[in-house]
């Protein structure tokens, strides 16, 4: 969440809280970018991250989709529960309480608002494929809807530089923040 470089309140504040992702202070950054910039559109704000960073994105449309209008989520873990104790530990802290599910996607995914491509590889080795499919389970649970995309074969991070996911999350944003469809590219 931090770096040496922030303050220890600013380490408190982010301890055992996964779901801020410092959303907050980005959401009053983009404001008052906007302010002085008119070509920012705060009504059409979209997110994308992977690893850590999915797990943010997804957050963002689930905590502050008030704001954030779309997200692509690529290699996130969903719910800290299962993910690598090594980096999981220095963030959330140990034993598992309270505060592991309070930032649980998955625990959440019926708050859902926006709209939402999650983005995964068969073979991440990084965060277990399963926290994919584990929120995929509860979004379906909760009748939300998404866009999933499995690449077979596929490692951490997959969307960074393939291809076919850069042009499909190209389009997502494209659709959902533009309000333009994208051509369809079978027929092209």
């Amino acid at each position: 969440m931090g770096t040496n470089w922030r303050s220890k309140s600013f380490h408190d504040r982010c301890y055992k809280n996964l779901k801020d992702a410092g959303l907050p202070d980005r959401i009053a950054w983009i404001t008052a970018a906007s302010k002085s910039r008119p070509w920012m559109d705060t009504d059409r704000v979209g997110i994308y991250g992977y690893s850590a960073g999915g797990q943010s994105a997804m957050s963002a449309v689930l905590w502050h989709g008030d704001f954030y209008k779309a997200a692509v989520a690529d290699s996130g873990c969903y719910d800290n529960r299962m993910d690598q104790l090594y980096w999981t530990e220095q963030w959330m802290g140990w034993p598992v309480n309270q505060s592991y599910e309070d930032s649980s996607a998955v625990v959440h995914a019926a708050n859902l608002r926006d709209a939402l491509m999650l983005v995964v590889g068969e073979l991440d080795t990084e965060v277990d494929p399963a926290s994919t499919m584990q929120v995929v389970n509860a979004l379906n649970a909760a009748g939300k809807d998404y866009e999933l995309l499995f690449f077979p074969g596929g490692r951490h991070g997959v969307g960074l530089s393939n291809r076919y996911t850069l042009r499909r999350q190209h389009d997502f944003f494209v659709k959902h923040l533009m309000g333009v469809e994208p051509p369809n590219r079978n027929r092209s």
